[in-house]
């Protein structure tokens, strides 16, 4: 939830005009851009064709009286291609469950998005050495109930909650560790080439200083960028990390 129009539309343009004056580094790579739901319009106008675009959540119903929420039509009608689901924020925050994401999920995805779909443990359940059991549950619970051919359309994004917005990052180490761990367990409910094809992105203060050790693991897929994403020579950097 940062900036205002103005500063979200600068901020557009810049990352806009270096992923065009140095696209050639960034070949291949898919940059993704969501923004608050007000501002989807004016950035995705700016950043068509240079990036993909898309909501910080969706609601589970396709319309109705639910005030303030932001449906899954309506986010592909202004442009989105994905929606990120469960953010950690969002389950601390908003009480968000693994079975209500489950059911945005199948809303997200009948209505033509691609979820980025978010898990990850907190430092309590990471000091008491039940990340995997933690993991584990937000997989099977919200994520593994879709078919094979939903799932292919599925992004994951691992963000260790203790993490986010303190400084402290997980090591390379550590979030291969985990990475594969995650693929595991998508071979496991699905099959090795489902595992294989299905990108895993680290999202836990990934920032241009650590990006490229990151990236270098080779379950690590790419990063959920947070504060690093409000400045676009960084923003830039990471993208070109890979």
């Amino acid at each position: 939830m940062n900036l205002d129009l103005t500063a979200a539309q600068a901020l557009a343009s810049e990352v806009a005009q270096m992923l065009t004056d140095e696209a050639a580094s960034v070949r291949g790579v898919s940059v993704i851009v969501c923004p608050p739901a007000p501002l989807l319009v004016p950035v995705g106008r700016l950043l068509e064709g240079r990036a993909a675009l898309g909501g910080q959540t969706c609601h589970y119903k396709p319309s109705g009286a639910y005030t303030g929420e932001v449906a899954a039509p309506l986010l592909r009608s202004v442009g989105c291609e994905y929606v990120i689901l469960g953010h950690s924020e969002r389950r601390q925050y908003n009480h968000e469950t693994d079975e209500q994401l489950a059911q945005k999920l199948q809303a997200a995805l009948q209505a033509g998005l691609k979820p980025i779909f978010c898990i990850g443990e907190t430092l309590d359940e990471r000091e008491a050495e039940e990340t995997f059991a933690v993991l584990g549950r937000q997989l099977k619970d919200g994520l593994f109930g879709l078919s094979n051919e939903e799932f292919a359309r599925v992004v994951v994004a691992y963000e260790p909650v203790w993490a986010i917005g303190t400084g402290r990052t997980a090591t390379s180490a550590q979030a291969q560790e985990v990475h594969s761990f995650i693929r595991e367990q998508i071979a496991r409910h699905y099959d090795a080439a489902q595992a294989d094809a299905t990108a895993i992105l680290y999202g836990g203060s990934c920032n241009a200083q650590n990006a490229r050790e990151l990236f270098t693991q080779p379950d690590v897929d790419g990063g959920l960028i947070g504060g690093a994403a409000l400045k676009s020579r960084d923003f830039v950097t990471i993208a070109q990390s890979f």
